[in-house]
């Protein structure tokens, strides 16, 4: 639900899962055979999940990160891993890049250029749920655009806060 002011959307656990089955469903349509599913971490690990089971395809894993300062609102330096995560062999042929969303576009853009660096990949695609307005990256495939560019606050995000006390406590263990 986006707010009346446009600076913030919530997004509920059904609505998330809509989302991602939407956006497998955009690739599924475009008629791209792809061999392999890149997620990035942490905002990719779900929809890449999802959508690896959905097309019976492996899923490697690169962690990134930009978002730590003042609680994980205020975008930082671009952390990348020097290694992806992969069941099996390297990644590799036709890649299908996924994360949750194209916020500034910087991430989805350096992770494209590394990748598009490597002899290996053949084809690359990218695809998210949301792309904001203010995104100087446009993926492949996505849900939604954003043209106000709020804040998005996802159904997970309720853990950024819990702390196994916490847990302790509502389990009264």
């Amino acid at each position: 639900m986006l707010t009346d002011d446009g600076k913030h959307l919530y997004v509920s656990w059904d609505e998330y899962h809509q989302l991602i089955e939407r956006l497998a469903l955009k690739v599924h349509a475009s008629g791209w055979e792809f061999d392999q599913i890149l997620c990035l971490a942490r905002g990719g690990l779900r929809p890449g999940d999802i959508v690896s089971r959905i097309f019976d395809r492996p899923l490697g894993i690169m962690s990134t990160s930009s978002y730590r300062d003042d609680g994980g609102t205020l975008q930082g330096r671009l952390d990348m891993a020097k290694y992806i995560t992969m069941p099996k062999g390297e990644l590799a042929g036709r890649v299908l890049l996924i994360d949750d969303l194209a916020d500034t576009g910087v991430t989805l853009r350096a992770v494209v250029d590394r990748l598009r660096a490597m002899p290996a990949i053949t084809e690359l695609r990218s695809a998210v749920i949301w792309v904001k307005g203010v995104s100087s990256y446009e993926p492949d495939y996505h849900v939604e655009t954003l043209p106000t560019s709020p804040w998005i606050h996802q159904p997970f995000e309720e853990y950024d806060a819990v702390r196994p006390e916490a847990l302790l406590k509502r389990y009264k263990i």
